[in-house]
């Protein structure tokens, strides 16, 4: 069967899809120019590996040296912990329960006291006083806490240079405890006849820890001792906080008569 062509109708011819060759090369440059940063990265990068290797070969005697004397000082400190800080502890532990038993009995009124707080202070039944757990076992909790037995036992023979001396060494961060170590201070300072002493460390004592027990005890021996030395404005000051914020506490309940002494 024969095939006629419209008239005027020409069969078209593809289309010739034309490359921008500016854009061809532009891109071309630019992978080129990636290529060449990336490979630029790598370089450096294999630079400095083989740097390090290099400090780390030359450097290696003195490296192990410095990892084996961690692991040396690793090892010494559980050493320590576990084969003398532990059974010191518990030594001290140990020697200070009778110290306290003791301590008890004298606080508690029995016979003897002085012989008592002596026993506190030398040990009996074969176990140290608080003098000798203090000294042995200083870096021990039983150790500090030997102090403040020292110090209290002291200040009740009266002996209150000793007292301060044990009390000054005491530190804790319980909220009564620590407060009244400080209070015994200035009780010390007190008997000594040194009123400015004992009002700074009275002072101390009711800003440590600030609680319903202690602060308002201090804060009343503060006022007095202030009063003492006719420091009036401070006294009437440390009265009328007890008054304002401890209207609950036993020292509250006479707070009053003082502070019209004080005005």
């Amino acid at each position: 069967m024969a095939t006629y062509n419209k008239r005027g109708y020409r069969t078209p011819k593809e289309k010739e899809e034309k490359v921008d060759a500016t854009f061809v090369e532009e891109t071309t440059s630019t992978i080129d120019e990636s290529q060449s940063t990336t490979a630029g990265v790598f370089n450096t990068l294999d630079e400095t590996a083989n740097k390090t290797e290099a400090w780390v070969e030359k450097n290696q005697k003195y490296i192990l040296g410095f990892l084996g004397t961690v692991v040396v000082l690793i090892l010494a400190y559980l050493g320590y912990q576990k084969f003398i800080a532990e059974p010191n502890e518990q030594a001290a532990t140990d020697d200070l329960f009778v110290a306290q038993q003791n301590f008890q009995l004298a606080i508690d009124g029995a016979k003897s006291q002085d012989s008592l707080f002596n026993l506190v202070l030398k040990g009996s039944e074969g176990k140290q006083g608080v003098i000798g757990i203090a000294d042995q076992y200083s870096g021990t909790d039983s150790g500090n806490l030997a102090n403040y037995y020292a110090g209290i036992t002291y200040l009740n023979l009266k002996k209150y240079d000793e007292a301060i001396q044990y009390l000054e060494k005491f530190s804790s961060k319980d909220d009564h405890l620590g407060p009244i170590a400080t209070g015994a201070i200035g009780d010390a300072y007190a008997e000594k006849n040194d009123a400015n002493k004992a009002l700074e460390y009275y002072v101390k004592a009711a800003r440590a820890n600030e609680n319903d027990f202690t602060t308002p005890r201090y804060l009343l021996k503060a006022g007095q001792t202030a009063l003492s030395i006719n420091n009036k404005a401070d006294a009437l000051t440390y009265f009328t906080e007890i008054k304002e914020k401890y209207e609950a506490s036993p020292e509250a309940q006479f707070v009053d008569a003082l502070i019209g002494m004080a005005q």
